[in-house]
């Protein structure tokens, strides 16, 4: 038997059940990437006001450290510039879940030893992971050169097949590490930790140089894909760096695979102490959560201090240009530029709040479909405790990073402490909201619990490109963050505050009845 045999039926199986995440990820990062050229278009319509544009960036260091460098002036340029990375971070961040879930996940749950039992090869599951992957780039690929032909189909196709490189660089590093521990958490935690050092090797050559030809650029994936140059001479050669990362990280995985049995790993979890010092059913939550706690409240943080010391800066880049200023003050309100600056961006990191507090409530989907809550359960352990705890860190835990982010603000900017820690903590009841409709998913719905991703995606693509789009009210009123006043620079609002908090109070009642009563997954 082949060590390949059986991974045709494993990919079909992978890709059915990714057939609602996958699709949703992949299509909010293309809308992303296609939505941008007409936002651009209407903010910077001539060569002259491109021209300004470019030389602002090339002057701004911190700009350049949060964006990266533009190279030509031409529609299809600016938008390479100004989303490849964070689309270049959104496919890695989907391609790593999607390896980590169809190998370490299904080890940890005993499910592969269950597959493996089969006419299955040693090394179909880790291929069928990695095609699964594949496709999920190949589509993402696809679709933005097919939205951005129009602007060049060269320049499309650079930025498509460069998006996909980066996604498959992260899929090969995940499936090196799944080998490595025997925690499916870890996996995930420590391939993003690799992801962010990317990230922060390449703000750092791009702040160096206005022309990204720092070592500290080449370094990363993500500075590989500005360096690939879409629309402004294509660079080919850049994607041999990506070709040659992906071939040697994948033998390096298949090489681990076929070196430790099933369940295994290089760095087995070190045995806790004889006697437990977890007592209740909340320290447990805490201690299987508290990782993910650090890890999102230390960015959060850092994000702040960035974003905070870009806020003296935005009029200059922002200058007479009436599109920009705008959008900003759709997003932020009409208070002056730079609190609407602050506004519209602390709304972002709201945005992307929604996105921890899902992740950490359905821990408790995971907990029950992997058989850990059923001993939990079987001692004199309540279900609403068992919930409770869990809840207790997704909903404390979003509240935390708020607060770092609206601290970290305030390191970075030095003004307006008050203000600005009040708007980042104003952000919190919509955050409950979509935690609220995760948590009445898994309690009333548990087979759609995962659909709580496609809520937490549609908040997130309404917040960051409906004011871009100028869309309409009615639709930006479909997020819970609509409803939010624009702080710091307006005026309080507590009647929207209250009826938000109210209805995710509401929404976590009814999920918890739903829970008491159904049946537990065995």
């Amino acid at each position: 038997m082949s060590t390949l045999t059986g991974t045709g039926v494993l990919l079909r199986f992978s890709l059915r059940r990714d057939r609602l995440t996958t699709p949703l990820w992949v299509g909010v990062n293309t809308l992303m990437v296609l939505s941008m050229p007409s936002s651009l278009k209407s903010l910077y319509g001539t060569p002259g006001e491109r021209a300004d544009l470019i030389h602002q960036v090339s002057t701004n260091a911190s700009f350049r450290a949060l964006i990266g460098p533009v190279f030509d002036t031409s529609l299809g340029a600016l938008t390479a510039w100004r989303v490849g990375v964070y689309a270049g971070l959104l496919a890695a961040v989907t391609s790593l879940l999607i390896v980590v879930r169809h190998t370490r996940d299904e080890e940890e749950s005993g499910r592969q030893e269950l597959v493996a039992s089969g006419m299955v090869g040693r090394r179909a599951s880790l291929t069928a992971a990695l095609l699964a992957a594949g496709v999920a780039n190949a589509v993402l690929a696809l679709l933005v050169t097919a939205g951005l032909a129009g602007q060049g189909i060269t320049g499309a196709l650079a930025l498509g097949l460069g998006l996909a490189a980066v996604g498959m660089v992260f899929a090969t590093m995940a499936a090196i590490v799944a080998q490595l521990t025997e925690s499916a958490r870890l996996a995930r935690g420590l391939t993003a930790g690799v992801l962010g050092a990317a990230f922060v090797l390449r703000a750092a050559g791009d702040a160096a140089t206005d022309d990204g030809s720092s070592a500290l650029t080449w370094l990363s994936p993500l500075g590989w894909l500005s360096q690939l140059r879409p629309f402004a001479g294509e660079r080919w050669w850049v994607l041999l760096l990506f070709a040659a990362a992906v071939a040697l990280q994948a033998l390096v995985a298949y090489e681990l695979a076929g070196r430790r049995d099933v369940g295994m790993s290089f760095f087995p979890t070190r045995p806790g102490p004889a006697t437990g010092r977890l007592r209740t059913a909340g320290a447990l939550a805490w201690r299987l959560q508290r990782g993910s706690v650090y890890g999102w409240s230390l960015a959060f943080f850092a994000v702040g201090v960035v974003y905070g010391g870009l806020t003296d800066g935005v009029s200059d880049l922002v200058g007479d240009n009436a599109g920009a200023r705008e959008i900003f003050e759709r997003m932020g309100g009409h208070s002056g530029l730079t609190d609407a600056f602050l506004a519209s961006m602390i709304g972002m990191m709201g945005l992307i709040a929604a996105l921890y507090v899902v992740g950490s409530v359905l821990r408790l989907h995971g907990e029950e479909t992997s058989g850990r809550a059923e001993p939990v359960l079987a001692n004199a352990v309540g279900r609403l405790r068992w919930a409770s705890g869990h809840l207790a860190v997704a909903f404390g835990g979003s509240a935390l990073i708020m607060l770092l982010t609206g601290l970290g603000f305030v390191v970075g900017y030095g003004e307006q402490a008050g203000p600005i820690i009040g708007a980042a903590l104003v952000q919190l009841p919509a955050v409950w909201v979509v935690g609220g409709l995760a948590v009445a998913l898994y309690g009333l719905l548990p087979r759609a619990a995962m659909a709580a991703w496609g809520v937490a995606g549609v908040v997130l693509l309404i917040g960051w490109v409906g004011p871009a789009l100028d869309a309409p009210q009615a639709v930006l009123d479909v997020s819970p963050f609509g409803h939010l006043p624009k702080l710091p620079g307006g005026e309080m609002s507590w009647g929207p505050v209250l009826v938000l908090t109210g209805v995710a109070v509401a929404l976590v009642a009814a999920g918890l009845a739903g829970l008491r009563r159904r049946d537990m997954t065995t």
